[in-house]
């Protein structure tokens, strides 16, 4: 596996991984695919310009040329919005690959990437009954807010540059 930063030549395999990111509860169908093309699902895509604009960064995880992962981020007003110095994370693996510690290796370069870029935190959007809440709480995230919109969803931050004070 090789982990590389995403670009706009790499950009094209976002929709895939966007649609890979919906939750879908045990038990439940998964979502008809177009569900990617609504207006507020749009907005972790359309337009993202790593090399134009600060907010936008990613990484991908490449198996034997094929993208396997995708972490990325972006300053956009979406669920996990917190204020335009927070970028809002996207990640997803494909199926087959999860649970091999590929998710973390993604999250820690896109963590380093971020601080780069002066950024000192991130958030998050997450349903509390999928499984990948742990996750970013090993990684770090905080619960922010929680909703009930049918179904509890925190929106969460992790912390990458304290203040210094």
């Amino acid at each position: 596996m090789e982990l590389k930063e995403l670009t706009k030549t790499n950009r094209l395999a976002m929709d895939d991984f966007l649609y890979e990111a919906i939750f879908v509860p045990p038990g439940k169908k998964p979502f008809p695919r177009e569900i990617i093309s609504r207006p507020d699902m749009r907005i972790y895509v359309d337009g993202f310009d790593p090399e134009n604009n600060r907010g936008d960064c990613g990484v991908i995880a490449e198996e034997d040329g094929k993208i396997i992962g995708m972490a990325w981020v972006r300053i956009i007003e979406s669920d996990g919005y917190i204020d335009d110095e927070t970028p809002v994370l996207t990640i997803s693996l494909l199926p087959g690959y999860r649970g091999r510690g590929i998710g973390e290796s993604l999250m820690l370069w896109l963590f380093d990437l971020l601080k780069a870029r002066g950024f000192r935190r991130t958030s998050l959007s997450v349903q509390a009954a999928n499984p990948a809440a742990r996750f970013y709480k090993r990684l770090g995230y905080e619960i922010h807010e929680v909703f009930d919109w049918n179904v509890e969803v925190w929106t969460m931050v992790k912390v990458l540059v304290y203040n210094e004070a």
